[in-house]
């Protein structure tokens, strides 16, 4: 290992870490509810996404922490109309939405009722974009036509890897590489931008695996790809423990590594640290583009003007509180202003920009003096440059991709302590 790289991957332990233990904090939540806190203002009524939750899928991989559930029809029906209440709780309040994320889950898995909830929410809402997460699974030529008859702008395609073994010890055996690789030149073309979604550092996965991966993706041209490290939550992590014998994560860095070789010194601009586009396209991460955001269904998670608050993961609770005209809310914290600084500059480094003024007019303080000792550890390491507005740097993506995984790690444990426990 080169000087640099050990460096590198030093920096990114270190800041890493750093962003564990903040993330522990930011995550202490209170049983206290103040929903009262969840509203409105003037400033804010047209600021905010919204995030909705689909969890059904037709199968569930054992890698994701997300909250799911196995498709029944019923269910899935059922939980469709309390969406549109808990969405009419938030209109309400003086919430008015122009930007939609779908995630799961599997948000195609009932057509019939995704393109009534579009349609009421177009009925309620001036909506501008939307974005949507599948799988390769749920593709064929009438459920695009569908999704671009509902105005759906970005599609999201799990496809994970184009390796069959890898596929399959992911819990994905119905379906083979070549048929994803299809199924995503299927929909290109058929949307403004189609992404596909990629994991890295899966084990048994080799760098020459993720590589084929990486080439085969940029041989099909496709605008956009996002590649997520494992980052399982503590149960899951044992299971995968339990199932590969040993789990590492020391390469971690070398799989990165193909990412900017291939990608970033290539044809694609780094939209995220994880995602690589080609051109100005959209982004599935609404936590850089948006300072705020509503969660709508079951185990999705807000953060609205420094409240973090955390809906019930629980259907039949989620039902029974819609039915009682409440919002869905069983955790909830006001973060402190340290608190509220910090995550704005993990989201804004991971979207690769942050503007010094939009921070003033956020927080009414310069950025060089609340955070100085932040930025100087950056600027120190060249993890980042300034030039208007602070970039971060090629040195300073792989620092930055930890950072975030060690956060969304922490809300991954959060997660997995709500589903246990019923909450």
């Amino acid at each position: 290992m080169s000087n640099n790289n050990w460096l590198v991957k030093n920096l990114a332990d270190f800041a890493g870490g750093m962003t564990r233990r903040g993330g522990r904090e930011f995550l202490h939540l209170s049983e206290e509810i103040e929903t009262d806190q969840i509203k409105a203002t003037p400033e804010n009524a047209g600021r905010a996404s919204l995030y909705i939750h689909i969890p059904f899928c037709r199968t569930l991989c054992p890698f994701c922490c997300f909250n799911r559930y196995l498709f029944a029809e019923d269910k899935a029906r059922s939980y469709f109309k309390s969406l549109k209440k808990e969405v009419a709780l938030y209109k309400d309040r003086g919430f008015r939405f122009s930007s939609l994320y779908f995630g799961g889950g599997t948000p195609t898995i009932l057509m019939d009722e995704l393109g009534e909830f579009i349609a009421y929410l177009k009925e309620n809402f001036a909506i501008k974009e939307i974005s949507l997460e599948t799988t390769h699974r749920e593709i064929n030529h009438r459920t695009i036509e569908q999704l671009k008859q509902a105005g759906i702008n970005r599609l999201s395609i799990g496809v994970q890897s184009f390796d069959d073994a890898i596929s399959k010890s992911m819990g994905r055996a119905w379906s083979t590489g070549q048929e994803a690789g299809e199924k995503l030149l299927m929909a290109e073309g058929q949307f403004d931008t189609v992404n596909a979604d990629f994991i890295f550092n899966f084990p048994g996965q080799t760098l020459k695996q993720f590589e084929a991966d990486v080439l085969a993706f940029k041989e099909m041209k496709l605008d956009q790809a996002t590649f997520y490290p494992l980052m399982p939550s503590p149960h899951k992590m044992s299971a995968l423990e339990r199932r590969f014998k040993f789990v590492d994560t020391s390469h971690e860095k070398d799989f990165y590594d193909i990412l900017l070789r291939e990608l970033y010194d290539g044809d694609y601009r780094a939209s995220t640290a994880w995602c690589f586009s080609r051109g100005e396209r959209m982004i599935d991460e609404y936590v850089i583009e948006f300072d705020d955001y509503v969660g709508v269904g079951a185990g999705s998670v807000g953060f609205l003007e420094g409240n973090f608050y955390v809906n019930t993961f629980s259907l039949e609770r989620y039902a029974r509180l819609i039915d009682e005209g409440r919002l869905p809310v069983v955790r909830w914290k006001k973060l402190s202003e340290r608190e509220s600084r910090r995550y704005y500059l993990l989201t804004k480094l991971f979207g690769m920009a942050l503007d010094p003024t939009q921070f003033e007019r956020r927080f009414g303080a310069d950025i060089h003096r609340k955070l100085g000792l932040e930025l100087a550890f950056f600027k120190m390491f060249g993890l980042v440059q300034e030039d208007g507005l602070i970039r971060v740097t090629r040195r300073g993506m792989y620092p930055v991709s930890s950072m975030m995984k060690e956060f969304f790690a922490a809300l991954n444990g959060l997660r997995e302590y709500c589903i246990e426990h019923g909450i």
